[in-house]
Order: structure tokens, then C-alpha cells, then sequence
């Protein structure tokens, strides 16, 4: 792709102005497979872990049956091949199947040929165990930004039909400030890319779209955030997080930073209660459905 193309924003669907719909997602993943920990548990030790993602994501799962509502689940293909029948019950359950990758590997450290290997085998994974087409992706740790945007183009090859990998924030680990907020694409006919939702205050964009911003904010400061994107942009939000989230009992994680373990243990102990009051105070759906891809 011709990174000095200039991106082309994409009008969603109406909605209700007086009760918008948002997009409600979640990063299927294991808590030991996180960016923060990539240095601490080798791949090698992932098998020989302790598994939560199966009782974990079942817990959300009956969350969301509870309140009859639908998501997308962003799934890896490694906990695909170890927890079918996890996979079957989101796509009984009426969710979005999507693809996360098959083992968390963020995109730079992919070569082209690397990565179109890791989406299509991720794809083939997925589609043969859900029964379901897939054709949404969202890159671990968002790692899609201005470097390697040639990967929106292997995306859209390998048969995908969006992307939600781009946030268009200032991070240590992610970030593509200059990126826009809303969907768009960056050339005609090029993949619709989805990006998690922020808030502009001033020159800088603010994180409302969830993962442990969710975690650390305030929640009225959260819900005023995200209220605002509905009624002033009038555009939909995107919230996302991950099962490992509504775990405080998970096993904590010796040796790792201090940074990568404050921001993963973070209010553990209080995001199932806390999703439970986002889930009440906005109306939600799939990411298909709401942005209609």
C-alpha cells in the first residue's frame, strides 16, 4: 500500500440518535499470552499452563445471554484448535466469529509473507471448527499502524472484509494518533478498517473504547466519554476487552515488570460488576451489525 495515500472516512449506518447501538467485542486469549508477559512466559510454556479462557469467556457468554445481547469474539486460532467446543457455543450463541491471529504475535514482527500465513491458516481454523464464514480481523495489541500498512492489503487478499487494528492513540506499546476515529479506508475499495473508539479533547485523542483504560478510569468518567462520542460525533462507539478480565482469581504472573503487572491486575476485582453497568447503560450489538460490513 502507498503509505502517503490519504484515508477516506466511511459513513456507518443511522442509528436511533436518542439510543445509538455500539459495537461490543472481545479478544479471546489465555491472561498468560498478553503483550505485557511475552517476555516473562515463553510460547513454550503456554501448554503447560493453567487454562481459564474456556470458564472465563463461558462467563461472558452467559452475561451477554442474560441481557440477550450479541457481540464479536476476536478469537485466536491456538485457543481455537485447544477449546473447540468454545468456539461452537459463540457462533450458537448468535456472536460474530472474528479472527485475533493464531498465537498473539503482533504484526511487526511479521514479514508479508509471515503474516498472510498467520491470517489465512487463522481463518481456515476458525471457519472449519465454527462452521461460520469469517471476515473480520483485529491484530494483537493493535499492531497495524503507519510502519506496516501493507498488512491492510494482505487482509483484504486473504478474503477478509474488515479490520478493527488501528487506535488512534499515543502509546508505548500500539498507537496511530494520525489515524482518523471512525471507520475508514485508506483507498477505494480497500478494507473497511474499524478503529477502537476515542474521544478528541484539544490536539490529542482520549481512549473510550475499553482494556484497561476501562479498568482504570472512573466508570461515570467512561460512560460521559462514551455518551459523548453518540451525541456530539453521533457516531457509534467500539468497546472491547478480553475474558482474562473478569478473572481476579487468575494465577499472577512472577517476574514480570511492574508496569506490565499494574496494568494487567489492575481492578480485576471490580470489571465483571463494571461491565455489568456499561452493558445496562448503552445498547449494543456486533460489529457487523452495527457498522454494517
Amino acid at each position: 500500500m502507498d503509505q502517503s495515500v490519504q484515508p477516506v472516512l466511511v459513513e456507518t449506518p443511522r442509528h436511533d440518535a436518542a439510543s445509538p447501538r455500539n459495537a461490543l467485542t472481545v479478544d479471546v486469549e489465555e491472561y498468560f499470552q498478553v503483550a505485557a508477559f511475552e517476555r516473562t512466559i515463553p510460547r513454550a510454556a503456554w501448554d503447560t499452563s493453567e487454562s481459564r479462557v474456556e470458564y472465563n469467556t463461558g462467563r461472558v457468554l452467559d452475561l451477554f445471554a442474560a441481557r440477550g445481547l450479541r457481540a464479536t469474539f476476536f478469537v485466536l486460532g491456538w485457543i481455537a484448535e485447544r477449546h473447540p467446543a468454545l468456539v461452537r457455543r459463540i457462533v450458537a450463541g448468535g456472536h460474530e466469529l472474528a479472527s485475533h491471529g493464531y498465537d498473539h504475535t503482533r504484526v511487526h514482527q511479521f514479514t508479508p509473507g509471515q503474516f498472510r500465513e498467520d491470517v489465512t491458516r487463522t481463518r481456515r481454523i476458525l471457519e472449519d471448527i465454527g462452521g461460520v464464514a469469517v471476515r473480520g480481523y483485529r491484530a494483537p495489541s493493535y499492531s497495524i499502524n503507519a510502519r506496516n500498512l501493507w498488512a491492510l492489503d494482505v487482509l483484504l487478499e486473504t478474503g477478509h472484509v474488515y479490520s478493527s487494528s488501528i487506535y488512534p492513540i499515543r502509546h508505548d506499546l500500539y498507537g496511530m494518533p494520525e489515524a482518523p476515529r471512525f471507520p475508514f479506508r485508506f483507498q477505494p475499495g480497500g478494507i473497511l478498517e474499524i478503529p477502537v473508539t476515542t474521544l478528541r479533547f484539544g490536539e490529542r485523542n482520549y481512549p473510550c473504547g475499553g482494556g484497561g483504560y476501562f479498568r482504570l478510569l472512573p466508570y461515570p468518567a467512561f460512560r460521559w466519554m462514551l455518551r459523548r462520542v453518540n451525541s456530539v460525533d453521533r457516531q457509534p462507539g467500539l468497546f472491547y476487552f478480553h475474558p482474562w478480565e473478569v478473572d481476579p482469581d487468575q494465577p499472577r504472573v512472577a517476574g514480570a515488570p511492574f508496569r506490565s503487572r499494574f496494568r494487567h491486575y489492575l481492578n480485576l476485582g471490580s470489571m465483571h460488576d463494571r461491565l455489568e453497568r456499561l452493558l445496562g447503560d448503552f445498547a449494543w450489538g456486533r460489529m457487523d451489525e452495527v457498522f454494517g460490513v
